[in-house]
């Protein structure tokens, strides 16, 4: 190797590919209703690591509010992006259903947790 080349940890081998991708993605609850506590949101994170982890990807990033939560996700491209909100939002909202079942029925009513739409954004530089 070049003594010029410095390793980047934000780039990522495969065997035949280099890559950084990100994708920036807002989730909402139906409703727009606004069930998110401090703890909820805390399980929620720790929920969706280990949905990216079973994707290979990596959740960089994580927030949210009383009625939306944001991630920022390094995944690699082989992973379709709707296949994984799938598995984000479906994985989610089971678990938190199945957790906190009093407080989340007092926001949202029938079978659904999350709103059927995402936000969902490149970033990263070229």
């Amino acid at each position: 190797m070049s003594p010029r080349w410095e390793p980047n940890p934000n780039i990522r081998r495969g065997r035949t590919v280099v890559y950084t991708l990100h994708a920036h993605l807002v989730f909402t609850p139906k409703y727009r209703r606004g069930p998110f506590t401090d703890e909820i949101l805390t399980r929620c994170e720790e929920i969706m690591r280990t949905v990216c982890a079973d994707f290979e990807t990596e959740l960089v990033e994580f927030n949210g509010e009383r009625d939306h939560v944001h991630l920022l996700v390094h995944y690699p491209p082989k992973v379709a992006i709707s296949r994984l909100v799938g598995s984000l939002k479906g994985v989610s909202a089971r678990r938190l259903r199945q957790e906190f079942p009093g407080h989340i029925r007092k926001y949202l009513w029938g079978a659904h947790f999350w709103s059927p739409s995402y936000f969902a954004a490149s970033c990263g530089g070229a």
